[in-house]
């Protein structure tokens, strides 16, 4: 399903806007139609109890502007649960402790597409999951680490 961008991102802001109970959470996915590993992070949220819903979209651009995903977080899709986004591929555990201790942030972001993350598949290699603070101004911090 292919609908504007634009459409999308008015309808992540929604979504970013809501708040939902950790259990069977909603979670919309958005990413590119050629992406496997996407489709892999969707299941196992699926197969973990969340409600998942996933949006094709040619250009991902003008929802990470609408969400505040910074550039130098980005991997190759972007998610919205529980008003927070999800940026590449976080693993279960830090989704789970972001809906349960609900932190003052804009989201999580795993840049780049790490070796062995949720949905990637690989032998796994230690990475770090960020929290993104609503200021702009700050700077995203380690939440999470994976490994190591």
């Amino acid at each position: 399903m292919k609908t504007s961008a634009r459409s999308f991102a008015a309808g992540l802001a929604l979504l970013l806007s809501s708040l939902g109970a950790a259990a069977g959470e909603a979670v919309t996915v958005y990413k590119t139609p050629w992406c496997g590993c996407c489709h892999e992070w969707a299941q196992a949220l699926e197969k973990a109890g969340y409600s998942v819903k996933a949006v094709d979209l040619e250009d991902l651009s003008q929802v990470r502007k609408q969400a505040g995903v910074p550039a130098d977080m980005l991997s190759c899709h972007v998610a919205a649960a529980g008003g927070y986004f999800l940026e590449g591929h976080v693993p279960l555990e830090a989704i789970a402790t972001l809906l349960s201790q609900r932190p003052d942030v804009a989201g999580l972001a795993v840049p780049g597409m790490p070796q062995g993350s949720l949905g990637m598949g690989g032998e796994p290699e230690p990475y770090e999951v960020y929290a993104v603070p609503r200021d702009p101004r700050a700077q995203p911090y380690v939440f999470h680490r994976v490994g190591g």
